[in-house]
C-alpha cells in the first residue's frame, strides 16, 4: 500500500516539529548564555574603567575620597555605593606603584547561570604624576 503525497506531507510536518522542539532549547541557551556574557562583560569593562579612574587619582592627590569619586565617575553605569576598594599601599609616595582594586557585585541579566556575579577590577599608576 502506497502513501498518497498529502499522508507523506503530514509525517514531514510532525517531524519538522519533533526535530525542532529538540533543538530549540539548545539553540535558546545558546542566545541567552550569549547575552548574559555580554552583559557580564561590559560590567567588567566598567569596573576596570572605575578602578583605573581611582588609581589615577590616586596618584595625582593621595587622596581615597577623591579616588572613590573619580571611581564613580568612571563608571556612571553602574551603583558605586556597591564598590568595595583595596588600595595598595594606603598612601602615594614619590616614585611607587599605586594599585587600586575594586570588587563589584551585581545581579545577572538572565538568571540562567545564577542570579549574581562578582567582578574585580584592578587599575595602576605611578605615584607622583
Amino acid at each position: 500500500m502506497k502513501r498518497s503525497n498529502s499522508q507523506k506531507q503530514e509525517h514531514s510536518r510532525g517531524a519538522v516539529a519533533v526535530e525542532f522542539a529538540l533543538v530549540a532549547p539548545i539553540l535558546l541557551a545558546l542566545v541567552a548564555g550569549i547575552v548574559e556574557f555580554s552583559y557580564t562583560y561590559n560590567l567588567q569593562i566598567s569596573v576596570t574603567q572605575a578602578a583605573r579612574e581611582a588609581a589615577r587619582t590616586m596618584a595625582i592627590t593621595n587622596d581615597q575620597t577623591q579616588a572613590q569619586t573619580a571611581a564613580a565617575a568612571g563608571a556612571p553605569g553602574l551603583n558605586a555605593g556597591s564598590f568595595v576598594y583595596t588600595f595598595n599601599p594606603g598612601s602615594c609616595a614619590a616614585d611607587t606603584n599605586m594599585s587600586v582594586g575594586i570588587s563589584y557585585t551585581a545581579n545577572t541579566m538572565t538568571g540562567l547561570f545564577g542570579s549574581s556575579v562578582t567582578l574585580h577590577g584592578v587599575g595602576a599608576m605611578r605615584c607622583g604624576g
